[in-house]
């Protein structure tokens, strides 16, 4: 189960409302590391704007596609952004 923040602008507006950007890395990371699908051990999360963006390597390429709709879950659809590659 992954919790998403309550907000009617998407994660820019989760943000406005007292949700720090770390609340939001911790949340995206905590996640990740919970999802028993994919091996997020080398993903690193980080904010850009009103994106959340996932960088590092995945050892199969289905887990990138994977690790974005994770972070969407948390984050809001379409605010999740990929700069993983497959190792």
């Amino acid at each position: 189960m992954v919790l998403r923040f309550q907000t009617t602008e998407g994660h820019g507006g989760a943000c406005g409302q007292g949700h720090s950007l770390t609340s939001t890395r911790a949340s995206v990371e905590s996640a990740l590391s919970a999802a028993y699908d994919i091996d997020s051990s080398e993903i690193v999360v980080s904010i850009l704007g009103p994106y959340v963006v996932l960088e590092g390597f995945v050892p199969q390429k289905g887990h990138v596609k994977r690790a974005v709709e994770i972070a969407a879950d948390v984050v809001g659809k379409g605010y999740g952004r990929s700069r993983m590659l497959r190792r």
